[in-house]
């Protein structure tokens, strides 16, 4: 987040502009913005950004969200640290409400819904798929051909504690000292 604890790609939306029809907006992060989201993530880059938005009144004080993104991106390779492209396309429901209302939710909608309080008089889409983006990145990724040193035994892959131990038991004939 910045200085000032606005997110780098806030997209608030007004809880009065949210009426009986649906509210629906495009939004794209800007490259200031993508930079800044790909500072937040520990990426290297990220290229864009973007994503097709709903909001949709849902009983009396509670509002869904239903979202679609697609962004591009670089991570850092876990094994070699070269740079290794990425997509994700993914969609996502929100179900915001008075954070008194949490736990009523849970039975009004389907269970893969989270349940986002409201705090204050608006809803920060840019947000919430800022951080459904940061959810959907792979977790390791491996540049093409990146493998790990075969020849190392798993005792040596899991530690030099690990390495130690495996050589004091094998040295005891199998028994521990």
């Amino acid at each position: 987040m910045t200085s000032a604890d606005q997110p780098e790609f806030s997209r608030r939306v007004p809880l009065a502009r949210i009426g009986a029809e649906p509210f629906r907006r495009d939004i794209t992060a800007t490259e200031a913005e993508c930079a800044a989201l790909a500072r937040r993530f520990e990426l290297p880059a990220l290229d864009r950004l973007c994503a097709a938005v709903e909001l949709v009144r849902h009983g009396k004080n509670m509002i869904l969200l239903s979202a679609a993104f697609a962004a591009e991106f670089v991570q850092s390779c876990v094994v070699t640290l070269d740079p290794v492209g990425g997509a994700v396309s993914e969609q996502f429901k929100l179900l915001y409400g008075p954070p008194e209302a949490e736990e009523a939710a849970g039975g009004t909608v389907e269970d893969e819904i989270a349940f986002e309080p409201i705090l204050g008089n608006a809803i920060d889409v840019g947000e919430a798929v800022a951080q459904q983006f940061s959810l959907a990145l792979p977790p390791f990724p491996r540049s093409a051909g990146a493998t790990l040193d075969a020849a190392a035994s798993p005792a040596e892959e899991a530690g030099p504690l690990a390495a130690a131990l495996s050589r004091l038991v094998g040295d005891a004939g199998g028994e521990p000292r």
